[in-house]
């Protein structure tokens, strides 16, 4: 559970994503950027047992807020709330959880 630090901490990063956004497409486009510009990338992660590569962050109309992972030659976009974070998680990973208590 989040202690009292972590969650004002969250919410500074939040009013920092949305400051100058209007409307909940602008707030969600102000989260792509800061989860874009902080997430430390490429990192490995496990998806259904499998080990693939974030290579990148993308904002997908109708889906939002997706990691695109990469295996091989194969490319698959995951909602990014829906990304299973190795341990210890990337550096930004705090941006997502941001995302996550926002979206919430």
């Amino acid at each position: 559970m989040a202690s009292h630090t972590d969650n004002d901490r969250l919410d500074e990063l939040i009013d920092e994503a949305i400051v100058d956004a209007y409307g909940e497409d602008e707030q969600l486009s102000g989260f792509h950027v800061m989860i874009e510009d902080n997430l430390a990338l490429p990192f490995e992660t496990d998806v259904l047992g499998v080990q693939v590569t974030v290579t990148g962050i993308a904002l997908l109309v109708g889906a939002g807020i997706v990691a695109v992972c990469k295996r091989g030659k194969h490319r698959q976009a995951i909602g990014i709330l829906d990304l299973p974070l190795p341990d210890p998680p990337p550096a930004g990973a705090e941006w997502i959880e941001a995302f996550r208590r926002w979206a919430g």
